[in-house]
């Protein structure tokens, strides 16, 4: 039972270890007060293009996006990435995933942008990161230029809770795989977390019908690209396609071969789309 848990868990581009880089950077993040909370937070180039990236569950500034922030032209763009509250260094508090969680880490959002007193900025978010953006978007419709999300969902169903329960318990999965979240947060607080955030999508499909966001998309008024792996294991196919119909000025593009962590496989295709369309009129 075991090995095939590993198995499977070594098909979910989440969790590649080669692929997610669990290191930090020679560049350094700060802290700001936002709102009741600290977050942990990066601030680097001079361009005109202010971009502000959004990254996954458990996820942190550098575990998601380093290839990004090492490679953007930083004359053209302008780049914030950060901890999420309860994620990477934007601790304490705990994780909270009490109900209306991905709309508290939009709000944050929005109030670091001010605390940092950034007026306008286009969104990247991965995966959970993309929820938010998509949240934040429909809030912030006189800030937000441009969205772009890959790996994100408006919504869950049974099969898709189904493939999270598969991976909740740290102990099947194989040492490689789980090290590197241990080296970011200690066993105990990534089990409790990791569990936590399988439980809160139980909550969703139970008591929202499995609804995370979609009242949202309607309210979306910035050009948004879709991006997605079509043989990614955690956000079937059928996800992207929603998002696109749903979004007025939406537009998708699949990686034929990629899985979930499209820009971490494909950095310089990813990263080539992006330049494109935050360039196009």
């Amino acid at each position: 039972m075991v090995s095939r848990l590993n198995v499977h868990i070594g098909r979910f581009g989440l969790l590649y270890p080669k692929n997610r880089c669990y290191f930090y950077s020679t560049k350094t993040s700060s802290k700001i007060k936002v709102d009741n909370i600290e977050v942990n937070y990066l601030k680097i180039g001079k361009g005109p293009q202010t971009l502000l990236l959004l990254p996954g569950a458990l996820g942190s500034i550098f575990t998601d996006f380093k290839p990004q922030i090492e490679t953007f032209d930083q004359n053209k763009y302008t780049i914030v990435a950060w901890d999420p509250p309860g994620y990477g260094y934007s601790r304490p508090p705990d994780r909270d995933f009490s109900s209306g969680f991905f709309y508290r880490d939009a709000d944050y959002a929005i109030s670091l942008m001010n605390a940092l007193q950034i007026e306008k900025y286009s969104l990247l978010g991965w995966s959970d990161g993309g929820i938010t953006a998509l949240i934040l978007a429909s809030k912030a419709v006189d800030r937000v230029e441009k969205i772009i999300v890959w790996g994100s969902n408006a919504y869950v169903t049974e099969k898709d809770v189904e493939l999270y329960e598969k991976i909740r318990d740290i102990q099947k999965w194989s040492p490689r795989m789980r090290q590197p979240f241990i080296d970011l947060y200690g066993e105990k607080y990534f089990s409790k977390t990791w569990s936590a955030w399988v439980d809160s999508f139980q909550t969703i499909l139970r008591e929202n019908k499995g609804d995370i966001c979609r009242e949202a998309l309607p309210k979306i008024r910035a050009p948004t690209l879709i991006l997605h792996g079509a043989q990614d294991p955690l956000v079937p196919m059928e996800h992207p396609v929603y998002l696109h119909k749903n979004i007025k000025h939406g537009s998708l593009e699949v990686y034929p071969d990629g899985k979930h962590n499209i820009h971490l496989r494909y950095i310089e295709k990813f990263n080539s789309a992006v330049d494109n369309y935050l360039a196009a009129k």
